[in-house]
């Protein structure tokens, strides 16, 4: 018995493994990065009023914001050029068309003199109001035309107080403008409306929002950001889906970015020729609150309906983005001239959002799509993702099933010695 469970145990374990592979599948190199000079990053700063709360590790927000930063200045890679504005930092009145214009460049984006930069940020002190929206339109002339890539990390602890000018409104403007710029967020110990703001803020540029509480965090997480400023771009292509494969867009190899709602299918035509292989890989951002446990579900479908592979995962609420992907290599054809096979990708999510809650615009989706030569042995690659390790699997097997034989035939003889006996 203690062989047999042993033996079924890794065959479990075997499968899993092999089975792993089609879950994560290589990520395809979906562009070409985008060509200039060094990736600049220009870090905005609230330095209003309540910035002097005293509730992040026993320290104040300022105290953990000017901690973050001089260990980001001594951290940033020598090829990223780095400047630092301020929102709030100078005006210290009541006049709210005054405290709305207070915005300055504390450091240029440039080559990093960090102990300049450093003496910049000991001055500050947390002064006045809160324009984020003026100092995102100020900020984003403060790059140059030539950069490789151009990220604004925006570090708040509340909403804009200079309503009208809807700072969400401001990012899609700067979106609209097509120069390149991601915005990234982080909430110093945020409350829903200003979580609702920054999220939208950095949605709109395809950036990312993150909610921090503690000053380790604050640090971590401006590091990777400015770090990501110096990896090759690609820029992902905005495509929409369609409610069926027949009207769905034909892609081809690339990284696409769309809007799934609720309750909603989406699809998209690939074409794949005799001897290459599919690979796609989808993940669902969750940008507003949602309940927990969801899911995510990738397949690929004959233009017959007949499901071909297929790519799912869940999740439990612990992350903000689920992805799954999988793989469908194509067999040689002895024709001189095959034809291509169109494959329908569909892409379901069962994310569902809290009470109260907009529904609209749909889920922030990004789709992988790799088109390459196939493995020698398209067969082997499509059994279930199992690839090779079919014949493993099968050795296995037929090993349990000879080792249970032969314990049957010992157990029936000594049972039958000690009736003898």
């Amino acid at each position: 018995m203690i062989t047999r469970q042993r033996l079924a145990a890794g065959v479990c374990v075997l499968f899993a493994a092999l089975t792993a592979g089609i879950a994560f599948p290589v990520a395809a190199v979906a562009g070409e990065p985008t060509g200039g000079t060094a990736p600049q990053v220009d870090l905005v700063l609230d330095v209003s009023g309540s910035m002097r709360t005293a509730d992040i590790d026993g320290g104040t927000r300022m105290a953990a914001a000017k901690q973050a930063f001089n260990e980001v200045l001594d951290a940033t890679p020598e090829e990223v050029q780095l400047g630092i504005r301020t929102l709030g930092a100078n005006y210290p009145g009541d006049n709210q068309k005054t405290g709305c214009k207070d915005t300055a460049q504390l450091y240029p984006v440039s080559t990093l003199d960090r102990t300049e930069a450093k003496t910049q940020v000991a001055t500050l002190s947390p002064t006045g109001w809160t324009p984020i929206g003026p100092a995102l339109l100020k900020a984003a002339d403060d790059f140059t035309d030539s950069a490789s890539s151009k990220r604004i990390v925006l570090i708040s602890d509340g909403e804009d107080t200079c309503a009208p000018l809807d700072p969400c409104e401001v990012a899609r403007e700067i979106a609209a403008k097509g120069i390149g710029l991601t915005i990234d967020t982080l909430g110093l110990v945020p409350n829903t409306k200003m979580r609702q703001q920054l999220s939208c803020i950095a949605e709109a540029t395809g950036g990312t929002y993150t909610s921090v509480e503690h000053s380790e965090e604050l640090t971590d997480k401006v590091n990777q950001l400015v770090d990501r400023a110096a990896d090759p771009v690609v820029t992902p292509v905005a495509t929409e889906g369609a409610g069926q494969c027949a009207d769905a867009p034909a892609l081809k190899s690339g990284l696409f970015t769309d809007r799934e709602e609720f309750g909603q299918q989406r699809w998209y035509r690939v074409d794949v020729e005799p001897g290459q292989e599919l690979r796609a890989s989808v993940s669902v951002a969750a940008d507003r609150a949602v309940n927990p446990s969801y899911g995510v579900l990738l397949r690929a479908v004959t233009v017959h309906g007949r499901e071909i592979v297929r790519g799912e995962a869940s999740g439990n609420g612990r992350t903000d983005v689920i992805s799954t992907g999988l793989r469908y290599p194509k067999a040689d054809s002895d024709e001189d001239d095959p034809a291509a096979e169109t494959v329908c990708l569909q892409v379901t999510h069962s994310f569902s959002a809290a009470a109260g809650v907009k529904t609209t615009p749909g889920m922030p989706l990004e789709l992988t799509v790799d088109v390459v030569d196939a493995p020698s042995s398209s067969s082997d690659v499509a059994s279930f993702g199992l690839g090779r390790g079919w014949w493993l699997l099968g050795l296995l097997v037929l090993v349990g099933f000879l080792a249970g034989l032969v314990w049957g035939w010992v157990s029936r003889w000594r049972v039958a010695v000690w009736r003898t006996n």
